[in-house]
């Protein structure tokens, strides 16, 4: 697996485009693993790759825009197109340790896909959804 946190990042979205989940899943962190965006906050690596292969159903393409890149850390600019909306712009920042993906924060605007009564169920990520008043305070102070 490579080491290169761009490179990791690059395989991630090339198997999600893919649609296998199977080498998504082997690029997240089995441990200290966390996805927060604006629909789920998930701390588990199997929750998140079976939350992405549910919104599969409705995923037509994942356009990359912009990739950048500060040592362990890579933001992608990516839109996401559905069966279900009107492309979706998306900044995903990756953090990438040894290899594996460590953290992930993904950021958009989820009214269209959420107006949508085909987004399949359990896309959204059931383990935690995010509150107004925890996302008020997520990621004040909470650097690993």
């Amino acid at each position: 697996m490579a080491d290169d946190a761009e490179k990791v990042a690059a395989a991630y979205f090339r198997a999600w485009r893919a649609r296998d989940f199977t080498a998504l899943r082997a690029l997240l962190a089995d441990e200290e693993f966390s996805y927060t965006g604006p629909l789920a906050r998930l701390d588990d690596a199997d929750v998140c790759r079976d939350s992405l292969a549910r919104m599969a159903s409705v995923t037509t393409d994942l356009v990359i825009r912009k990739t950048f890149k500060a040592g362990d850390d890579v933001m992608t600019w990516l839109d996401l197109h559905t069966t279900i909306a009107a492309p979706t712009a998306v900044a995903n920042w990756m953090r990438v340790r040894d290899g594996r993906i460590t953290d992930i924060q993904a950021v958009y605007d989820p009214r269209a896909l959420l107006a949508s009564a085909d987004l399949p169920p359990g896309a959204r990520g059931e383990q935690e959804p995010m509150g107004a008043e925890e996302s008020s305070t997520r990621g004040k102070g909470n650097a690993r």
